[in-house]
This record gives structure tokens, sequence and C-alpha cells, in this order.
């Protein structure tokens, strides 16, 4: 008989091992973790983070809960290092879809809980294969668009399965416990886009519980419980069936497995801003650029637009930081204000002045019916002078068409961590995270990750 898909995905997850990645694969991954904990270092002292550690703050471990001196349990470090890398949305996107604040989170503190040291290859294999699974889960369930439409948030919905595999990679599970780590992962699946209605800190939540989840299940499994192994039939119940009824692809759990790495179409974020709205600053960047232009020169910007990134993106909401950085109009005045949509445009005093929400005011946006979904939209400035300039962006920048140098992630994890690391500590977890290929013992990363 042909082995079931958990089978098979279990399979992968228990039998690949770091000589059977490519290269190329490898580094990606590395760059990943290096770009995640430099989201998870500045999003330590984000007012989410605050509150998660303040509730889980009890539960005392030895796992680093990183840019702080706490240690606490595994699952607590999990989730609260799942949090504070999507705090500030500058984490990366395209896998489950924020694969790093999920899977990186999970696989750390997997390694923390075993007596023996996980080797730094292993720690990367694990994350590859969290990456591998979480991405085949949103692909399985329709692809971003169908499943993120629904309401469902696929980094609470996906991320489990991600997390989950990676963990039991690390924890070194069979491909039967394997199998339950990922049917139990399914108990743990949730998350909503209710969110996006008023800049809610659910969002932020949903990293941190599918990390949770994902390391819960992967150890519940190594100590014998069972897990569905009907999860992804197509059957009253399977995840497949309940999450995205027709529009389900169950081919995608395994079309290209052991060979097409999905971690190589995740991206990573130059901009603090929803993905949805990258290749917007793009285009104004360039069109302001190209043409010598400032905030002065600026009389309106046009965007056309999708109906579903209207609906993701299409708010003007900034009363919380969570609304600001998931609205496009509120990206492109970042832009004509501060010249850029980064970090620094959003927190802090220049993040709310009358020059931006002036900026905001000259934001047109336009939902065009005919605009597929997946497709990016349509940038018009208008001079002051009257002057007209339009551009489309089909790659925007850190995307796999068109990525990050990868000067410009160990520039960007410089400028994160440093927020919370002194100049030498960010210099010394730069050079490990790079070097973890190498690293007998992937749990040392825990001591450059403290203040």
């Amino acid at each position: 008989m042909t082995p079931s898909p958990l089978t098979r995905l279990a399979g992968l997850v228990s039998d690949t091992r770091y000589e059977h990645l490519p290269k190329a694969t490898t580094r990606k991954a590395t760059l990943h973790v290096l770009d995640t904990l430099g989201a998870g270092l500045a999003g330590a002292h984000s007012e989410e983070t605050g509150i998660a550690v303040s509730v889980l703050g009890g539960e005392r471990g030895e796992t680093p809960v990183w840019g702080t001196r706490e240690r606490l349990t595994p699952r607590a470090a999990a989730l609260v290092n799942g949090v504070s890398s999507h705090a500030y949305e500058v984490d990366d996107t395209g896998g489950c879809d924020h694969s790093g604040a999920v899977v990186v989170p999970a696989a750390l503190a997997a390694a923390a809980v075993g007596a023996a040291p996980v080797s730094g290859a292993r720690l990367l294999t694990a994350i590859v294969l969290g990456y591998d699974v979480g991405r085949r889960m949103l692909e399985a369930f329709g692809g971003y668009e169908a499943h993120n439409g629904a309401g469902w948030h696929s980094t609470g919905t996906c991320g489990p399965f991600g997390a989950a595999a990676a963990a039991a990679h690390v924890l070194g599970l069979t491909t039967r416990q394997t199998e339950a780590a990922l049917g139990l992962a399914s108990s743990g699946s949730a998350g909503l886009w209710a969110f996006v209605h008023d800049g809610a800190m659910t969002k932020r939540l949903h990293a941190g519980r599918a990390a949770e989840s994902g390391l819960l299940a992967a150890r519940m499994a190594a100590a014998g419980m069972t897990g569905p192994s009907a999860v992804f039939d197509d059957t009253w119940g399977g995840a497949l069936a309940t999450y995205a009824g027709k529009e389900a692809e169950p081919g995608a759990l395994t079309e290209g497995l052991g060979r097409n790495w999905k971690i190589m179409r995740s991206s990573l974020k130059p901009y603090a801003s929803c993905r949805g709205t990258h290749s917007s600053v793009d285009a104004l960047l360039s069109i302001m650029g190209d043409r010598n232009l400032d905030a002065d020169d600026i009389a309106t910007v046009h965007v056309s637009m999708s109906p579903f990134l209207h609906g993701m993106c299409g708010g003007r909401g900034t009363a919380t930081l969570a609304a600001a950085q998931l609205s496009l109009p509120r990206a492109l005045a970042a832009v004509i204000t501060h010249g850029h949509a980064g970090l620094e445009a959003y927190i802090g005093d220049s993040g709310y002045g009358a020059s931006l929400r002036a900026a905001m005011a000259r934001i047109e946006l336009e939902v065009d019916e005919a605009i597929p979904a997946d497709e990016e939209p349509v940038v018009t400035v208008t001079s002051s002078d009257g002057r007209r300039w339009s551009l489309r962006v089909d790659e925007p920048s850190g995307s796999p068409g068109n990525p990050l140098t990868e000067a410009a992630v160990r520039e960007k994890f410089r400028g994160l961590a440093g927020r919370v690391l002194t100049a030498d500590r960010t210099r010394e977890l730069e050079q490990a995270v790079l070097g973890l290929a190498e690293a007998g013992d992937a749990g040392a990363l825990g001591s450059a990750l403290a203040p």
C-alpha cells in the first residue's frame, strides 16, 4: 500500500539528515534563524511580551526568554519567544505564514528539553523541516489567499504543524511518534483574522501559541500520547475537510517531498509592516528615488488593489501598533514622512506625528475587482505640479525573486538585536548563528541571547 500523507510527512521529519539538504537551503535556514532572533530580541521589550511574561513568569525553568534575564519552562519560553518574535512585525513571512516566529522558538525550546546536547546541524535540519511542513499545510488548506481569505490566520492554524515537526526532529522522535505529534498538533491549530478590525494583540499571540502547541505535541508524542491517524484524510473531522472544504489541495502535502524545500520560497522582510504593504512601499520608494521627489513634491499616492489586499491592509487605524503595521496607507505615509518604513518609523514619537497624519490623508485606495488576490497593486504618484508616474512591483524586496543580500540581513539583525544587546554581544551572537552548522551544542545560543 502507498503510505499515507501523514506517514510520508512523518518519515521525512524523522529520517532527514543535515547532509541530505542542499547547501543553499541550510544557508537560507541559517539566515532565517538570525533574522528571527533579531526580531525576537527587539520584541522582548514589546507590550505583548511584557504581558506574556507577567502571566507565565511563575513557570520557572532553564530555557531563556530572549532579550531578558528570565528563564522559564520550555513550554512557557516557546510561547513568550514566539510572541516577541512577531511583536514588531519584522519577522519573516511566506511560510506558514510567519514560520520563523513559530518554528525557531519551538526548536530551541526542544533543544533545552533533553540532557544530551543538540548539534547546530540538527537544529538547522529541524528548522528546514518545520518550515516545510508548515507551508505544506497552508498549501493543502488551499493556499494563502483561500485560507486567510476565509478568516483563518495561517500562522496560528498551520504553525503548530511546523513547530511540531521541528520539535520532533530535535527530540529524535521515530516516524510513528512523529505521526502522533503531527496529529496532536491539529488540536492546537487555531487563529482568526478578527484582530484586523481593531489592531488587537491576538496576532502576536498566534505565533507564540503555535510554537507552544507544536512543542507540546512533540513532547506528548515522545511520552506515548497518540494523535489521530486520519488527521489528513478526507473524512469528517479531518483537518483539510474541516478548515478548507472544497478549497483543499491534499496533494500539496507530499508534492516534491524531500526535494522542493519550502523554506526557499519564504521571505525576509525589509519593512516593519504587513507583507501585503511591501510591494507598494517598494513602488513609492522607487518613484521618489528615480524622480528625486520629497514629501513636499507629492500631492497624492493612489493605489489600485485587489479586494483581498484591501480587506487585509486597507484600514487607516493607528490606535495600536498592530493596527498601524497592518495599514497600507500608514506604510506609505511613513515613506513620505520618514523616507523609509522600518521599525523606527512605527515606534516612539516619530510614529504618530502631525506630518505623518497629513501624509496619510494624501493616500488614496481604489478596489479593483479585476485584480486577482495574488496580484500586487499599482501605485500612482501625482506630484504637486501635476506630473504622474505609475508602477507595479511584482517581486517585492525580500521575496524569493528579489531576496535581501546576506549583508542586508546581517545589518537588519544588528539594528534589531542592538536595541537590547551591547555591540559586542550582538557580534558574538551573529557569529554564533552564522557558524551554527559547525556548532556541537546549539543550546549555547541561550547565553548569548541575554542582555
